[in-house]
């Protein structure tokens, strides 16, 4: 389950037989008839969790499945230019969606990615595959990021989730919009 995650049950008299949970944000909401004794909630609030933590993980890859995904990306839409030398998952980037180090070919992708459909997760991978080669945010390196055919479609994905992350947490969209660099990160 993510860290610091808020459970909240919702009891519902409509509800007859059937229990679902889902995340929203750093919440997970329980929904359960409200027939339920407490003992039955609470068994069934862990079997929920349980699900979707097994859900969860099987749409995050592990960091070998990450590589190996990076490395065929880098054949398919930057004809083998560069080959990270490692792809892991991290749990320290709260502001970024992945980072690298070009002297040492390692990709770091933000742990808030997982969950997020394959083709994001491909277009931040692409994003910092380039950055082995290019450094900054010039033409040239946009150029290369958009040979991923779905880069602007997952930029704007990234965008929303940013912005919706931003009015949560009480802030407006508009005042803390990110530059265009921002995004991604480096």
């Amino acid at each position: 389950m993510p860290q610091n995650t808020e459970i909240e049950v919702r009891r519902s008299a409509r509800r007859r037989r059937t229990v679902s949970a889902y995340r929203d944000g750093n919440k997970t909401v329980v929904l359960v008839p409200a027939t339920f004794s407490r003992a039955e909630e609470k068994r069934w609030v862990s079997r929920m969790l349980d699900r979707l933590e097994a859900r969860e993980e099987r749409r995050r890859p592990g960091d070998a499945a990450l590589h190996e995904r990076a490395v065929e990306l880098a054949e398919r839409y930057l004809d083998g230019l560069v080959a990270p030398d490692s792809v892991r998952w991290v749990d320290n980037q709260n502001t970024r969606w992945g980072s690298c180090t070009p002297d040492t070919g390692a990709i770091r992708l933000s742990r808030r990615l997982s969950g997020m459909p394959s083709w994001v997760v491909d277009y931040v991978l692409v994003h910092e595959l380039v950055h082995l080669v290019i450094p900054h945010h010039g033409p040239e390196f946009w150029e290369m990021v958009h040979r991923y055919p779905k880069a602007e479609r997952a930029r704007g994905y990234l965008e929303g989730v940013s912005a919706a992350s931003r009015l949560a947490d009480g802030g407006s969209a508009e005042e803390s919009a990110p530059e265009e660099d921002d995004v991604i990160g480096e």
